[in-house]
């Protein structure tokens, strides 16, 4: 689905919706930011009816970046870890509408030669199921090789985590991923710049608000999809209405805790110096 185009240059804001598991039966430690596939469609569903078209955050990137304009009424739709859910369940929604997504995968969660025995938080896709959903137009992108939180870690292990991430990826499905999403919604400034320096085009973080040209294309927010979201909060969410409302209490949270975790990463830093 094609949709009219907004006029070349215009930047508005975009929704870009944040899922992680889609399943029936998550495990505990997935269930909160798991949604049900009966949910999942339905939520496709008002989308096509609203009139959203989605699109790549390679294409929202490429757009932004003086490329070819987005569609009128832009939406994305990305998915963190890599759950098998989202080949199950997503899959054939995506098919039926004629939608695009993005999956950013954790290699060493995913079943096959790089996976981290006991690592994963529930079923994972294997290979095979993300070769068919980078056929059918699904975009492939990077989550890290073992989702740490990047922020806190060395330089060397910082680097290791996102180049081996892209080099998997480039060599299990022949194209190298152009897009990235830092676990956890987690960075700063060496993340950023590390992910740049591997290569990819832009990056998602979370933020809980929408995705504007201004934050830069190594910072584009997102809003989270739960199992707690209903029918109605999700329309507004996909509209953008009260998304400032709805995740205040999550933003005061994630700054407070983005203090904490510096200040930690500054006492490790001075240990490993001898200070």
């Amino acid at each position: 689905m094609e949709g009219r185009v907004v006029t070349s240059g215009v930047k508005c804001p975009v929704p870009i919706l944040m899922y992680h598991a889609v399943t029936r039966s998550p495990a505990p430690a997935t269930r909160a930011l798991s949604v049900s596939p009966d949910a999942f469609a339905d939520h496709m569903r008002l989308l096509h009816e609203q009139g959203f078209t989605p699109v790549t955050t390679a294409r929202l990137g490429a757009a932004w970046r003086g490329g070819p304009p987005l569609p009128a009424r832009p939406v994305l739709i990305t998915f963190d870890d890599g759950y098998r859910g989202v080949h199950e369940h997503v899959l054939p929604v995506l098919r039926e509408l004629g939608f695009m997504a993005t999956v950013f995968v954790t290699t060493g969660w995913l079943r096959g030669p790089d996976e981290i025995d006991g690592a994963a938080l529930d079923t994972m896709l294997d290979w095979e199921e993300v070769r068919e959903l980078a056929a059918q137009g699904t975009e492939i992108g990077g989550h890290s090789h073992s989702h740490p939180q990047l922020d806190q870690l060395p330089a060397d292990e910082l680097c290791y985590e996102v180049e081996s991430c892209k080099e998997i990826i480039a060599e299990r499905l022949g194209s190298t991923p152009a897009s990235f999403a830092y676990p956890y919604g987690y960075s700063n400034r060496q993340v950023r710049q590390a992910v740049r320096a591997a290569g990819f085009a832009q990056s998602v973080a979370v933020g809980n608000g929408l995705a504007e040209a201004r934050q830069g294309p190594f910072a584009l927010r997102r809003v989270t999809v739960r199992r707690s979201t209903g029918h109605e909060e999700f329309a507004r969410l996909a509209e953008g209405r009260a998304v400032r409302r709805n995740f205040a209490a999550d933003r005061a949270l994630t700054k407070g805790y983005a203090l904490v975790r510096g200040s930690r990463r500054i006492v490790r830093k001075a240990a490993g110096a001898g200070f």
